[in-house]
C-alpha cells in the first residue's frame, strides 16, 4: 500500500531575482565544497556496493510493483510486439523507478481469489494478483512519470479500457502515453485547526499528463493540475487550491549507461519522492501534491539507485502560474541499495537553506536565516514474516545565529501471520524527534522535518508533526476480501521537550507553554481506514480519525478534541 499530510502550509509568492541567496559568500563555497564532496564521495561508495552486490531482484512494493499474471478469461492473445530489422526494442523501455518500500509497510494478499469488487460481482476468480501499473489504494504518492505499463509488451496481457492511450508507437523511434486521474472527497472536520471551529466541504483534483521518448534517451513529461474547494466555511488552506497549473514539466537527458544502469539527467518541475517519505515525499494526501523546480541526475540499476539533486520548493498561487520560492534552496544526494529480495538499506545527504522568514516565524515563532543539513540512514524489509525498520537522521548548521544539533529516530517491528485469515499484519513502534530546551542558550534543537509524508506516520488529523515529539503507535492491517483494505492505528504523543512548541503535520509552530507546566501529555490519536478496490482504475476510501485530548491541549487549547471524517473517490486513467 503507498497511501498521504495535509496543512501543508506553503509560504507566499515571491517575485525577486531568481538568483541563489545563501546566508553568506563563505558558507556558499563551503557547502558547493561539501556538496561537490559527498557527491563524489557517494559515487565511490555505490559503485563499490556494486561491486559485491548480489545478482538479486529488488525488493518488490506491495502498492505498485506489477507481478507476473496467469492468463486470465478476456486477456489478449496478440503476440509480443517484435520490433522491426534496425527498429528500436520497447520490450524494456522506458526505464522507470519503483515505488520506495515505506514505513509500516503491508504485505498485500496472494494466491487465489477476487482483487477487485468487480471481480467479486462478476465471479472472476484469479489464481494470483492482477498485473496493474497502480496501487490498489484511493491514495498513491507514486508519481504519474513512474507508472509501469511495459506489461503491455508481453502477450497474454489483460486488456483494459484504455490500453489505446499507452505506449502509442509513433514511427519505430518515438513512443506517447497519454493519462491522468480524477479525485473527489468529502471532509468534514470537528475543532479543526485546534480551535472551537468546525467545517464540511468538498474537494475536486484533476491531473492530465502527456509523456513523449525518444527511444530511451530523451524525454519529455508534462503533467496539468487543477484542484479546488467547494462549501469551505474556513479559508482555504495553500493546499487545497491550486486552479489550472502544471504539476510536473521536465525533460530527461540519457547521459550514459553505467555497469547495465541507465544514468539521466532531469530538467524541470518535478516531483520529488525518497525512501520512507519521512523527509521527502509527493505528499498525495493534500489536494495539490507537492512539487519542485530544478535539476537531477539518477542512475538505476536492479540492485542499486543513485540521485543528486537541486531544487526550489514550488509555491502555490491559487490563480497564478506557480512560481518557484527564490529563498529557499534544497540540494542532497540519495542512495538505495538492494542486498536481497525484501530488503534495503537507504543513505543521505540534505541540505536545505532557507532565507524565508515569514515561513520560519510560522514554522519556529522565530524569524532567521537557516542552515540545516541532514545526514541519515534507514534499513527496512520483512524476513520470515517478521517486519522491521529503522531510520535515524541527524542534522547540523546554523538557525537565526544559533548551532542547530538535531535528531530523529523512526522505529518498528512487525509480524504478518501468512495464512491467516484476512491476512493481518501487527506492527509496533516508537518514533522520536528532538525538540529545544532554551532558545537563549545559543543552540538549537528541534529537528526539521523537511518535506514529508506526515499523516501516514503521524496521524490523519493534522495535528502532530516530526518535530519535538514521542509517538508510541501500533498499526493492524486487514484485508477481510482481497479487494478490501482495513487499516486502524493507535498513537500516544508526548512532547519530546515540554517548553517547545507542539508542531502540527505541516511543521507550523501551534501550541506552547513556555514555563513547561501544561506538561509534555500531548493525547491519544485513533484512524481507521477502509479501502474499497472496485476495479483497477476505480477505488474508494473511508476514513475516521479522532485525536483525545491529553493534559497539554487541556491546558492549552481547553474543550477541543479534534476529529476527522472522510470519503475519497479516486479515478486513475
Amino acid at each position: 500500500m503507498n497511501p498521504q499530510d495535509r496543512d501543508y502550509r506553503q509560504l507566499s509568492s515571491n517575485s525577486g531575482p531568481t538568483t541563489i541567496t545563501f546566508p553568506s559568500a563563505k558558507w556558499a563555497k563551503s557547502m558547493k565544497s561539501v556538496f561537490s564532496f559527498c557527491l563524489g564521495a557517494g559515487t565511490l561508495v555505490v559503485l563499490a556496493f556494486d561491486g559485491f552486490a548480489a545478482e538479486a531482484p529488488p525488493a518488490g512494493n506491495t502498492a505498485a510493483a506489477p507481478t507476473a499474471q496467469p492468463k486470465a478469461v478476456g486477456t489478449t492473445e496478440t503476440a509480443s510486439k517484435q520490433p522491426a530489422s534496425g527498429a528500436f526494442d520497447w520490450s524494456k523501455q522506458p526505464p522507470v523507478t519503483a515505488p520506495p518500500r515505506p514505513g509500516l509497510f503491508t504485505i498485500a494478499p496472494s494466491g487465489p481469489g477476487y482483487y477487485t469488487l468487480m471481480d467479486q460481482l462478476t465471479g472472476k476468480k484469479r489464481e494470483a494478483p492482477p498485473v496493474s501499473p497502480y496501487a490498489p489504494y484511493a491514495l498513491m504518492t507514486t508519481p504519474a512519470y513512474d507508472m509501469d505499463f511495459r506489461y503491455m509488451e508481453k502477450p497474454g496481457y489483460e486488456p483494459d479500457l484504455f490500453d489505446p492511450i499507452k505506449r502509442i508507437r509513433l514511427g519505430d523511434d518515438f513512443l506517447l502515453s497519454l493519462g491522468g486521474s480524477f479525485w473527489y472527497r468529502y471532509m468534514r472536520e470537528t475543532d479543526l485547526r485546534l480551535t472551537r471551529a468546525d467545517d464540511s466541504y468538498h474537494m475536486i483534483r484533476s491531473r492530465f499528463h502527456a509523456d513523449l521518448w525518444y527511444r530511451d534517451r530523451v524525454r519529455l513529461f508534462a503533467e496539468f493540475l487543477d484542484a479546488r474547494t467547494f462549501g469551505q466555511a474556513l479559508a482555504p488552506l495553500p493546499t487545497d487550491v491550486n486552479h489550472t497549473d502544471m504539476l510536473n514539466l521536465f525533460a530527461d537527458v540519457k547521459i550514459a549507461n553505467i555497469k547495465n544502469g541507465p544514468a539521466y539527467v532531469r530538467f524541470g518541475r518535478q516531483e520529488l519522492l525518497y525512501g520512507s517519505q519521512r523527509l521527502i515525499s509527493t505528499l498525495d494526501w493534500v489536494n495539490t501534491r507537492r512539487t519542485f523546480q530544478g535539476a537531477k541526475a539518477f542512475w538505476r540499476t536492479p540492485e542499486l539507485d543513485l540521485d543528486a539533486f537541486w531544487v526550489r520548493p514550488m509555491t502555490t498561487e491559487a490563480n497564478q502560474f506557480d512560481n518557484w520560492d527564490t529563498k529557499r534552496e534544497f540540494f542532497g544526494l540519495w542512495g538505495t541499495y538492494r542486498p536481497m529480495k525484501g530488503q534495503l538499506v537507504d543513505l543521505y545527504f540534505l541540505s536545505l537553506l532557507d532565507d524565508n522568514q515569514e515561513l520560519a516565524f510560522r514554522r519556529t515563532g522565530m524569524r532567521g536565516v537557516s542552515n540545516t543539513q541532514t545526514l541519515g540512514g534507514r534499513l527496512a524489509g520483512d524476513y520470515n514474516q517478521f517486519l522491521y525498520e529503522l531510520e535515524g537522521m541527524y542534522q547540523f548548521g546554523q538557525f537565526s545565529n544559533m548551532d542547530v544539533s538535531a535528531f530523529a529516530v523512526a522505529s518498528g517491528a512487525g509480524y504478518h501471520f501468512k495464512g491467516a485469515p484476512m491476512n493481518p499484519q501487527f506492527w509496533l513502534r516508537y518514533d522520536f524527534a528532538s525538540g529545544d530546551k532554551n532558545p537563549g542558550d545559543g543552540r538549537y534543537n528541534t529537528f526539521n522535518q523537511l518535506f514529508p509524508f506526515g499523516n501516514y506516520y503521524l496521524g490523519w488529523a493534522d495535528r502532530v508533526g516530526r518535530q519535538n515529539i514521542h509517538d508510541f503507535n501500533a498499526q493492524l492491517n486487514l484485508h477481510p476480501l482481497p479487494w478490501a483494505t482495513f487499516t486502524t492505528q493507535y498513537h500516544r504523543f508526548y512532547l519530546a521537550n515540554n517548553r517547545d512548541f507542539l508542531y502540527n503535520a505541516a511543521g507550523n509552530a501551534t501550541l506552547r507553554d513556555a514555563t513547561g507546566q501544561s506538561g509534555s501529555y500531548v493525547g491519544d490519536e485513533i484512524d481507521v481506514r477502509l479501502n474499497i478496490n472496485i476495479n483497477r482504475q476505480n477505488n474508494i476510501l473511508v476514513g475516521y480519525s479522532k485525536l483525545f485530548a491529553g493534559d497539554f491541549l487541556k491546558a492549552r487549547a481547553p474543550g477541543v478534541a479534534p476529529d476527522l471524517f472522510y470519503v475519497q473517490y479516486n479515478l486513475r486513467f
